[in-house]
């Protein structure tokens, strides 16, 4: 009796359109199925470290990573966030090299993970994974050219608001006519995403508080729904 073949792991995810795994079929979805999991990790808690090996691809389904690289003297800028539906480490499976980057929990997050084994069958055995792959580079390389113009010619204050409505639409919730969340970034860690001072984040929160734009209290934030969108 023929077995039934094994079910996509990623089938029920919010994201599986878009995920690089979406095109496997076939034999391929039980190599895919061999190299699977998914963990929780709580705040705090690391995913890997700079320098660690690769072992796999890791994607985001709930939660918030950061990807900070760490310098010789011990300090650490904070490079992008990986919020639900990102993919993180692929970038270090490609060029099967140790990662360049730490990758650790914001807030409590959900990872799936592909181990390297698998994920290196499974893309060799299907170019539409492939292209998915190399099409997530292609826009994290994007994203850091667009990065690099906006703080060369973007206003603070647009790109600060930019970052606030992002994680209050992903993270925020509702009370009132308001969206509300405690900040889980420093004021160093936006200005580590936004290229300027953390005395810089400081006055544009000023600003933006003193022009109604939102309410602040420590971490505390709130925005208007309406100026959210």
């Amino acid at each position: 009796m023929r077995s039934s073949p094994a079910p996509h792991p990623c089938a029920n995810c919010a994201f599986f359109d878009s995920s690089v795994w979406q095109p496997v079929a076939g034999s391929n979805v039980s190599t895919l199925v061999s190299g699977f999991s998914r963990r929780d990790i709580d705040s705090g808690q690391a995913l890997f470290h700079q320098g660690d090996d690769n072992q796999g691809i890791f994607c985001v389904s709930r939660g918030l990573i950061a990807l900070r690289s760490y310098q010789e003297d011990g300090s650490s800028i904070l490079l992008k966030l990986a919020y639900p539906g990102d993919l993180v480490g692929f970038r270090s499976f490609l060029a099967d090299e140790p990662h360049r980057t730490e990758a650790r929990a914001v807030l409590p997050s959900r990872i799936c993970t592909v181990a390297h084994r698998a994920a290196g069958d499974v893309v060799r055995g299907d170019p539409a994974v492939l292209t998915r792959v190399a099409g997530r580079c292609v826009g994290e390389i994007n994203n850091s050219r667009d990065r690099i113009v906006a703080t060369a010619t973007g206003d603070n204050k647009d790109r600060l608001i930019e970052i606030l409505v992002k994680l209050m639409r992903t993270y925020g919730r509702q009370e009132g006519e308001n969206l509300q969340m405690r900040l889980p970034l420093s004021r160093t860690d936006l200005a580590d995403l936004l290229g300027i001072t953390p005395e810089t984040v400081s006055r544009v929160l000023k600003r933006l508080k003193d022009e109604g734009v939102i309410r602040v209290s420590g971490r505390d934030i709130r925005i208007p729904v309406a100026k959210v969108g």
